[in-house]
């Protein structure tokens, strides 16, 4: 734990710099699909979006809903952390396969009103949660934020999906208290749900801004391994679960 509390301290002194400022300025943009150039791998959630899709995909599917961070925001096309989740999942347990539904500038409320038509459109066995970042860059309403994950946990769970949790922390200007409380949402909608969780996402990254893109906010291309890597142990136990089922 003492590792994971210096990453969060390193963090905080040195990121964030401007970050009321980015995130006001942060891009909302759909998932769009694919380029035809760009690698096979995740599908972007809108090339799956027909509805005759539904349910009918033999292959078990990984969903990843989250923000910029997953959604490759300065990033080439293909070089983000799903990206090599795919191929990671293709070399070493095929058929899984990876739905990218992540939006820059997506909050927690966002991925609530979604994940309803996400989980009946792809029928995935496991969602993973990379949300609330930009509630707590905004100062939201930390009530509303657990109440949406709660949502988006409860409604995966009821669907038959295992969930994994990929937690954030926020910057010191918010204070210690909104800080210490943002970072408890995730245990606690975790342990409701019997929920996988990632304390800190960023961790391996977190306080050396050679990882961030210059707004310091957005890891880039050479972070995103180390990010796939710190996810890898939490959602493979989910990968063999869902196979044994």
């Amino acid at each position: 734990m003492s590792g994971f509390r210096e990453s969060r301290r390193r963090f905080v002194q040195t990121l964030f710099v401007s970050a009321g400022a980015v995130a006001a300025s942060l891009p909302v943009r759909d998932a769009r699909p694919a380029d035809a150039s760009a690698p096979a791998g995740a599908r972007r959630e809108a090339a799956a979006a027909s509805p005759d899709r539904a349910g009918t995909d033999a292959a078990p599917t990984v969903l990843v809903l989250g923000d910029s961070v997953s959604a490759e925001y300065g990033l080439r096309r293909g070089s983000g952390w799903v990206e090599l989740l795919a191929e990671r999942l293709r070399a070493q347990h095929p058929p899984w396969s990876v739905v990218n539904a992540s939006v820059s500038g997506e909050t927690t409320a966002g991925g609530r009103s979604r994940i309803a038509a996400l989980l009946a459109r792809h029928a995935p066995r496991i969602v993973v949660v990379e949300l609330g970042g930009n509630d707590a860059l905004r100062g939201l309403d930390l009530r509303a934020t657990e109440a949406n994950l709660d949502t988006i946990a409860r409604a995966a769970r009821d669907a038959r999906a295992a969930v994994l949790l990929l937690g954030m922390q926020v910057p010191p200007n918010y204070g210690a208290p909104y800080a210490d409380a943002f970072a408890a949402i995730y245990p606690r909608v975790a342990e409701r749900y019997a929920a996988k969780l990632v304390p800190f996402f960023l961790a391996p990254i977190a306080g050396d801004t050679r990882w961030f893109q210059p707004d310091r906010i957005h890891p880039t291309e050479a972070a995103q391994p180390l990010l796939l890597d710190v996810v890898w142990p939490a959602l493979a136990p989910l990968l063999r679960a869902s196979v044994a089922r």
